[in-house]
């Protein structure tokens, strides 16, 4: 028997299970590989990730290993995903985290929920909270459809120098001909980029898709006219250091009418509102959705009831606790991926218009705009 029991140990299952545990809550993290999700590189962590990182006590811990970027007045740093979830995992109990624990389905009984888990073994919970990702199936069990598909894929490699790289920190964006690119330092020494494309056939995407080594030559050869120590970048990345993945979003109308929770469950993170990485909000997002649902979890957990009373009361408490989370997070979710999915467009568009619009008109507005939404104070725990 636990009380909250959290699928997927990434960004978001740990950063939630770590917020439950500052306020006093057991949890149970079910993650369904051996060992942390380190894949993924490196993440941009706005001025709004920062606030709920130092609600956890972790901020003090990543900052001296990130460089602070410079431009504006905001605090933004390339976070390594293997040090951020490192450190969260350290921060918990012994125990929080059950590695090789996938889950197959999930029952109801009575006020509980039975996750049975692909060993054979079956675990109760009072809560379960869905934090696996865009294949959660706890996502699926509340009724979300699988996220859209953008026809877009997004190229992410490291770079770990042997010595200092010499690059400012500053985050360098490069758009047209219908890509997107960034180099981003995360510290002296390590480097992080993205390349999003859209292949422009079938037979392109194959080819490039499933071999990281034309991955790398795909984006060298259109990065156009960029300095040399720009593409000596990509050059340098090892091929085990390359990945791809499709960019999927969640439609805001399946968030808007759709059952964030249900009962004792919900959903948080990618599982809740997959969005394009196109303003940087995804993990930074997720960070906020764990600082919510932690308060509000804690406020189900904090009266105390004869045993008599315990079962039903604790389960309305709960319920109600994640329909107040759903209602907080419903309309923050939507305006992140409405606005990531229409920037995103109009930053990989092409043709002399579209560019001209983008580059002299929109530039200042796209600018304006993502700080805005970097602004958000999730608050304290």
């Amino acid at each position: 028997m636990e009380n909250i029991a959290i699928v997927g140990g990434g960004i978001t299952g740990l950063s939630l299970a770590l917020a439950l545990h500052r306020l006093g809550l057991k949890s149970l993290v079910l993650e369904s590989s051996d060992g942390l999700r380190v894949a993924g590189a490196a993440f941009v962590t706005w001025t709004n990730a920062w606030k709920a990182l130092d609600a956890l006590a972790v901020g003090h811990l990543l900052r001296p290993q990130h460089c602070q970027l410079s431009g504006g007045n905001r605090e933004v740093r390339c976070v390594k995903r293997r040090v951020l979830l490192e450190t969260l995992a350290n921060e918990l109990p012994k125990d929080t985290i059950r590695f090789s624990s996938k889950v197959v389905s999930i029952q109801t009984s009575g006020h509980l929920k039975l996750i049975h888990l692909a060993d054979g073994s079956i675990l109760k919970t009072k809560v379960l909270v869905g934090c696996e990702g865009i294949n959660s199936i706890v996502a699926r069990w509340l009724g979300f459809n699988q996220p859209s598909f953008t026809k877009r894929f997004a190229i992410r490699g490291y770079v770990q120098c042997k010595e200092n790289h010499g690059l400012n920190p500053e985050f360098l964006l490069f758009t047209g001909h219908g890509y997107r690119c960034g180099i981003i330092p995360c510290d002296p020494t390590t480097i992080y980029w993205f390349f999003t494309l859209s292949p422009s056939n079938q037979e392109q995407e194959e080819e490039i898709i499933e071999n990281p080594m034309k991955m790398k030559q795909f984006v060298v050869s259109n990065l156009g006219q960029v300095e040399d120590k720009i593409k000596a970048i990509i050059e340098k990345t090892e091929v085990e250091d390359i990945i791809c993945s499709p960019l999927r979003f969640r439609p805001p109308w399946e968030i808007l009418w759709g059952d964030i929770s249900k009962g004792n469950v919900c959903v948080a993170g990618d599982a809740f509102h997959p969005m394009t990485p196109d303003i940087g909000q995804g993990a930074c997002s997720s960070l906020e959705d764990a600082i919510f649902l932690a308060r509000y979890l804690s406020e189900a957990f904090s009266v105390s009831r004869s045993e008599e009373e315990q079962e039903e009361l604790e389960y309305k408490m709960i319920q109600n606790s994640l329909k107040k989370y759903a209602k907080d997070r419903k309309w923050r979710a939507i305006d992140l991926v409405t606005t990531a999915y229409l920037v995103g467009f109009l930053q990989q568009s092409d043709g002399k218009v579209m560019t001209f619009l983008r580059d002299k008109v929109l530039a200042p507005f796209l600018a304006n705009l993502l700080m805005k939404k970097a602004d958000f104070d999730c608050g304290p725990l």
